[in-house]
């Protein structure tokens, strides 16, 4: 059972409720070892989307990711925007014109994703960032797709499983990326608000497709 166009448009809409309900805890999290504006950031971005997708659902997977990238680069500010723009944006290019995906293009378009994050970031497993959330994520949606019988929704609920265990790894850390590292061991204690928003963000998904 694959997902379709408006599969993946209910699930950025879950993805937009569940930023809304912690936007104040994703805000608190960035003032503690930031500039207090990932939440709001976010928001904004997941706004934009749902408005976009009430004015008409793209025909397939692919465009309605690409739609979320463009809108999250041109909405949202400070890193988060080109960050989370670019993994949508390609994860979108690796799933391309299907029109449903199954778990294999699922598990690819994370991978992609990632590689996206990091080539634009430059962040690597242990800086403090959301690659501290998506990295793991990755690694357990691609062992789930290559699970005899696993479905949609069980390759995003490993890869969401993983990446809140990540986002919780990056509290003792000190950060070595984004205005974080400029507080240096005074970043240790504080969760990182990117990997939050990447936990909760895969977790929702996860709870869509389910």
């Amino acid at each position: 059972m694959g997902c379709t166009a408006n599969g993946v448009a209910a699930a950025l809409r879950a993805a937009a409720e569940v930023v809304a309900e912690h936007r104040v805890e994703l805000i608190e999290l960035d003032r503690a070892i930031g500039d207090a504006d990932h939440g709001e950031n976010m928001n904004r971005g997941f706004v934009a989307i749902v408005s976009s997708l009430d004015q008409s659902v793209p025909g397939t997977p692919g465009a309605v990711l690409k739609l979320a990238a463009t809108t999250l680069i041109s909405k949202v500010g400070g890193a988060a925007g080109p960050l989370y723009g670019t993994g949508f944006l390609r994860a979108a290019t690796s799933v391309g014109t299907e029109s449903e995906v199954d778990v294999k293009t699922v598990a690819a378009a994370l991978r992609a994703a990632l590689e996206g994050v990091q080539a634009r970031g430059k962040a690597v497993e242990g800086d403090k960032t959301m690659v501290d959330a998506l990295l793991p994520a990755v690694a357990a949606a691609e062992q789930a797709a290559a699970t005899e019988g696993a479905d949609v929704a069980a390759v995003l609920t490993a890869a969401a499983d993983a990446a809140a265990k990540g986002a919780e790894s990056t509290v003792p850390l000190v950060a070595r990326k984004g205005r974080a590292s400029y507080l240096g061991e005074r970043s240790a204690g504080h969760l990182d608000p990117g990997a939050r928003s990447t936990a909760l963000i895969l977790g929702a998904l996860a709870r869509a497709a389910r």
